[in-house]
């Protein structure tokens, strides 16, 4: 058997490992953000291959493979999938189907953290509708950049200089990174990500006088998704190999281009920063991946290592860029590894490679070839990504909710309480939750079937000192982490100073939020609470609770539950000083 012929065994395998790439973008993406979203995440990532498969089928096969039209531009749509069942070619159907899947799952991780999971399924299917199998069919379908044929003819200048991509450096992954800048740049960054000049947090970048970094909540499952991700690389660059040889030389460079781009970045990052950048250098083997994918089939060792070293630095400067001076948030690096490194990657070819490259013939026909291939490919990207985010922007909406983001999606996309079950402390940093200054009215809905009657706080009797000895009381108020700004600044105004903090799961005796697992109720719902403890004496404990009420109450089941308890005594550890005095200001 001829496995490695366009029918053949090793061209399925290795589109099987293109398919398993969705496994390691969702563990990148997910290890790289924070753990309220990891559920969100996997549905992105499990869906835009599902739905992408339905409307390839229907559009986006027939765009690519399909017969030229207006000048090679396009495909003529078909439906031969369905009519010929024995002459269709299914192999180049399911090489073309899982890539496609792959320039979709692209842009999740540059928006993650705060994009309708509707409005990402939509966009979704338009990428793999018409975005990616028209821009392909051009180079890969027979369209007017054929790889398979010289771009102007066999005679002058660019004699026999086709358009170089072996394996999408800019069919998938500069595609996937034009799409991720512009949707990144539409939807504005995470909620805390960007400061103004007060310290509080801003969507509006001309604002931004601060950037935060927001870490990752699991580096181990990063880590293991790039692992992942580089062995099937050996079948993104390696499927459409004609012999053996051919796919032994694609594997060596791309290992090289890899290796180089990893120990670049780590370098790069020690000298800059001190300390070699964990994060980023698990960027840089992903960059140098990108950077060779293009040209794995024409360059030597040399070219594949020189490759990868400048890809490992782009990718460091690249994100650097995007975040402090441009203040677009990417929460995963998506825009720098993909289209940052497709480019450089695409235009590399036009210097390394051994047959038409620069460096190797002195003819600059090769990188023009390139030049005009990644322009192209640019402006029907951006075009069609432009009109298609600020439609989905002014329609069924592209952001999600304030109070959703903070909460996490995966909570109010999918009534997910936590994607770690018991296991996972409550995902939202205090910090963030301390820049919040949210609006009252941003509370639960109140279930169906549940009447809440507003009462007023109890009166409680005033504290005072028995027997020359003050009172000691400890109060503790749970609530939601919304309220947490409100209620800080209202003890504060009344002379409570000192204030622990917990962020704690827990429910009421409503049980929680009614949500569904696997089509089961469950029986209780652990939610994210803020736990807040004071002990006061000076201030009298009734004033503590009418001001704690009025900053929690919206009138909705979720406010909170507040408790008193006495306290025998207070000891100030550097002084020794015991109960009153222990709790007061030295100035008091």
């Amino acid at each position: 058997m001829d496995i490695y012929g366009s029918t053949g065994v090793w061209f399925l395998i290795g589109a099987i490992l293109v398919w398993f790439m969705q496994a390691g973008f969702a563990m990148v993406e997910t290890g790289f953000t924070r753990a309220k979203n990891a559920g969100n995440i996997i549905m992105k990532n499990l869906l835009d291959f599902c739905l992408g498969t339905i409307v390839f089928i229907l559009l986006g096969a027939g765009l690519i493979m399909g017969e030229d039209a207006l000048f090679g531009l396009v495909g003529i749509p078909n439906l031969d999938i369905f009519t010929d069942f024995a002459g269709y070619d299914w192999s180049t159907f399911f090489f073309n189907l899982v890539f496609c899947a792959t320039t979709a799952t692209i842009v999740s991780g540059a928006m993650a953290e705060r994009t309708k999971f509707l409005s990402y399924c939509i966009y979704s299917l338009v990428i793999s509708a018409v975005v990616y199998p028209i821009e392909a069919h051009w180079a890969w379908g027979g369209g007017w950049l054929s790889t398979a044929e010289p771009l102007f003819g066999t005679t002058g200048y660019f004699a026999n200089v086709a358009y170089i991509d072996f394996a999408g450096s800019s069919l998938i992954h500069f595609v996937g990174g034009i799409s991720s800048f512009i949707g990144a740049l539409i939807l504005g960054p995470r909620w805390g990500k960007y400061l103004d000049k007060d310290g509080k947090p801003t969507l509006v970048r001309k604002e931004v006088k601060y950037v935060r970094a927001i870490p990752g909540h699991n580096l181990t499952v990063g880590a293991l998704g790039v692992f992942i991700l580089w062995f099937c690389w050996y079948g993104f660059n390696g499927a459409a190999t004609t012999d053996v040889t051919q796919l032994a030389q694609v594997l060596t460079t791309t290992t090289v281009a890899a290796a180089s781009g990893t120990i670049s970045t780590m370098i790069f990052t020690w000298v800059k920063n001190k300390k070699p950048d964990v994060s980023m250098t698990l960027n840089g083997s992903l960059a140098g991946l990108v950077a060779v994918t293009a040209g794995c089939a024409v360059v030597d060792v040399v070219g594949a290592f020189f490759i990868g070293v400048v890809a490992g630095i782009l990718v460091d400067v690249a994100v650097e860029v995007i975040d402090k001076k441009l203040h677009i948030d990417d929460p995963v690096g998506a825009i720098a590894v993909h289209g940052v490194n497709g480019l450089w990657g695409t235009l590399a070819c036009g210097l390394f490679s051994t047959s038409t490259g620069l460096f190797y013939t002195g003819s600059f026909a090769q990188l023009i070839v390139q030049l005009i291939g990644v322009a192209a490919i640019a402006a029907w990207t951006i075009v069609c990504m432009v009109i298609l985010f600020q439609i989905l922007k002014h329609t069924v909406g592209l952001r999600a909710s304030r109070i959703e983001e903070i909460e996490g999606l995966d909570k109010h996309e999918h009534g997910l309480p936590s994607a770690y079950a018991d296991f996972t402390p409550v995902p939202l940093a205090a910090e963030i939750i301390e820049a919040e200054g949210l609006p009252a009215n941003l509370a639960a809905s109140e279930p169906a079937g549940v009447t809440v009657t507003d009462t007023t706080a109890p009166e409680m009797p005033s504290v005072s000192a028995s027997d020359g000895i003050a009172k000691l009381s400890k109060v503790v108020i749970l609530t939601k982490q919304s309220k947490f700004e409100d209620l800080k600044q209202a003890l504060n105004a009344i002379g409570v100073t000192g204030i622990t903090v917990t962020q704690v799961l827990g429910c009421g005796v409503q049980k929680g939020a009614s949500e569904y697992y696997r089509g089961v109720k469950l029986d209780m719902d652990l939610l994210p609470k803020v736990k807040v403890e004071v002990v006061v004496s000076k201030v009298p404990v009734a004033e503590v609770v009418s001001a704690a009420r009025k900053a929690l109450y919206t009138g909705h089941i979720g406010d909170g539950k507040i408790f008193v308890y006495d306290v025998e005594d207070v000891v100030r550890v550097r002084t020794g000083e015991s109960g009153y005095n222990a709790l007061q200001d030295e100035e008091d």
